[in-house]
Order: C-alpha cells, then sequence, then structure tokens
C-alpha cells in the first residue's frame, strides 16, 4: 500500500511472534475473514507482525503471506528483544488511529476483535481484554489472580486481568508513554494516572493448538518486580520526599522511641541499659537508617524540582488559545 493509504487507515493489529510458524497464517486468515465482515474497517486496516527474533521458519511465512496481501506487514528484530520491545516497534510503526494487541498463538480469538471496536467507537482511550472463558490450568490461573488482585489494590485501577494481550486503545494515547521490561502489563495504570478514559471487554481464551507456551515462573517475578516500580513512579514520582519520608520517619520514630523506653527503664525502674544491648543497638540503628531515608527523599525533591524544569509531567487533552 502507498503512504498515503497507509495515513488513512483507521485500524492497526499488532502481533508480536516468538516460533509461531504454524500459527501466523491461521490467525492471518481468521483475522481477514472477519475484516470482511466489517465494511467500516474492510478496506481501512493493516495486520503488523513483530517477529521477535524467531529462529524457526515464521519470517520464511510472513513472507509469504506478505506476498499475497500487502496489507500484512512484518517487522523482524535482529534478536529477541521480548514483548515490551515488540510493542514498542509495533506502536511505533503502526499506521492506524487505532490499535489492537493480541498474541500470534491463536488463543486469542479474532472473533472478539468487535466488541473492542465498539468501545473505541464509544470514545473510550483503552480497551483491555478480560479473559473471562477458558483460563487453562491453575497453575497460571492462580498466580495470574493473585497479580492482578494486587495491581488492582495498589494502583487504584478496577480492571480485572493485567496480563491478557487483547488490547486496544487510540494511536495518539499509547504514544504518550514509554514502555520497557514487563511493564506493559501496567499500561492501563499509565494511562489511568494520565486522566485518559479505560474500560474492559471478557473475551475468550482459546486453548494452544500449535507450539509451546512462553508462560514461566521467572516472568511472573520481572512481572512482579516491574509492579514495584510502577508503583513508585505513578505514585510518587512527583513527590518522592512522601515515600521515603513516610519510611524514614516510621523508622526514626520507632528508633528513638526505643532508645527513649530504655532510658526510661534505666532511671525509673533501675534497668540498666547494658542488659539490653541489641535492643539499644537496633534502636540506634533505625533512628540513622530514618534519618538517610529522609535525607534520600530530600535529594529526590531536589531532582524532581529541577527535572521540573525542563519537562512537564502532564498530558493536555485540549488548548482553547
Amino acid at each position: 500500500m502507498s503512504a498515503e493509504i497507509q495515513e488513512e487507515l483507521i485500524l492497526s493489529i499488532v502481533i508480536p511472534v516468538y516460533n509461531e510458524e504454524r500459527n501466523v497464517r491461521l490467525l492471518y486468515e481468521k483475522i481477514v475473514q472477519l475484516m470482511q465482515e466489517l465494511p467500516k474497517y474492510r478496506d481501512s486496516y493493516e495486520l503488523l507482525f513483530i517477529n521477535d527474533g524467531s529462529w524457526d521458519n515464521t519470517q520464511e511465512e510472513l513472507e509469504r503471506i506478505h506476498e499475497e496481501c500487502p496489507r500484512v506487514k512484518a517487522l523482524q528484530f535482529q534478536g529477541n528483544f521480548k514483548k515490551a520491545a515488540a510493542y514498542s516497534a509495533g506502536f511505533k510503526y503502526a499506521r492506524g488511529k487505532w490499535i489492537i494487541t493480541m498474541d500470534g498463538d491463536l488463543q486469542d480469538d479474532p472473533g472478539e476483535i468487535p466488541k473492542f471496536l465498539v468501545k473505541l467507537e464509544q470514545g473510550y482511550d483503552y480497551v483491555s481484554g478480560w479473559k473471562h472463558l477458558g483460563k487453562g490450568n491453575p497453575y497460571r490461573a492462580w498466580p495470574s489472580k493473585f497479580f492482578n488482585f494486587v495491581v488492582r489494590t495498589l494502583m487504584g485501577v478496577n480492571l480485572h486481568d493485567f496480563n491478557c494481550p487483547f488490547k486496544a486503545f487510540r494511536a495518539d494515547v499509547i504514544r504518550t508513554i514509554d514502555i520497557y521490561g514487563e511493564q506493559y502489563r501496567f499500561i492501563p495504570v499509565k494511562l489511568h494516572g494520565r486522566g485518559f478514559r479505560i474500560t474492559e471487554v471478557k473475551v475468550k481464551n482459546l486453548p494452544r493448538v500449535h507450539g509451546s507456551s512462553k508462560y514461566g515462573m521467572e516472568r511472573f517475578l520481572r512481572g512482579f518486580f516491574d509492579m514495584i516500580t510502577i508503583f513508585f513512579l505513578e505514585k510518587y514520582l512527583k513527590r518522592p520526599l512522601h515515600f521515603f519520608g513516610s519510611i524514614g520517619l516510621f523508622s526514626s520514630l520507632l528508633g528513638a522511641g526505643t532508645v527513649v523506653t530504655l532510658y526510661l527503664m534505666k532511671f525509673m525502674a533501675g534497668i540498666p541499659i547494658h542488659e539490653r544491648p541489641y535492643l539499644f543497638l537496633m534502636g540506634l540503628l533505625m533512628t540513622i537508617l530514618g534519618i538517610q531515608f529522609i535525607s534520600i527523599g530530600l535529594l529526590g525533591e531536589l531532582f524532581t524540582f529541577y527535572a521540573k524544569q525542563e519537562q512537564d509531567h502532564y498530558v493536555v487533552k485540549k488548548f482553547l488559545e
């Protein structure tokens, strides 16, 4: 397609793939068949496959599909840079004003795409999939439920499934944030913090037919550590003293209270401090650590103040000039 046609596209479907040679054609055929049933989007969409360093014949299959249908684009990475990098590249090269992401393993049913389009047409900025049916074995389901509960509680974002790769959003919205590590799971958290409208739709999670799952416990751990990062960045990036100061104040008060109590016991009850040396040392240590945390918070405030002079941490929706 020409550049002019690409710029007029309504929808881009971004699909990261890694060793999915037996799935990409089936997925392509299902999506094309669906889009033929949607007159509004039939001639205004593209499929953008991001080949994340596959070592099987995924790239060759994508090249054959591209020759058959130029509407299909395929971006190949030099190596395996993980899903966050695939999403970032997909968002950069996508030409549609709306973007849908889904996995390339056929577990995301293309037949659910109209649900996302309805929500985008209603004016939502971000639509998250909620794998409501067919979640698979408990080994993956229960850790995911726990993870979703913790994120929902900490971040205050009322979504049921932060792990679902089936998502939809406006292109101009998703380009307001940076994604790295495992932080693609926290896209709704970042968008919610910037005031964008988010919602969710229930989707089916189909069983894998070909290939093997890329899920592992290390992926869960990476997501947990990224959750801590996001929690700090979203809640305390612009006020680090509130975070470090709270820890420091609690530690200092507990430590100082311990030391004062020991001295009161010495002078009022005659109990010498040297009988509780470890308690005394712990009190001093907690007091010192508390002061250090408060100092770190103050330094963070200084850095934030100077960074603020160069960059505004907000997104403008409309400006009547």
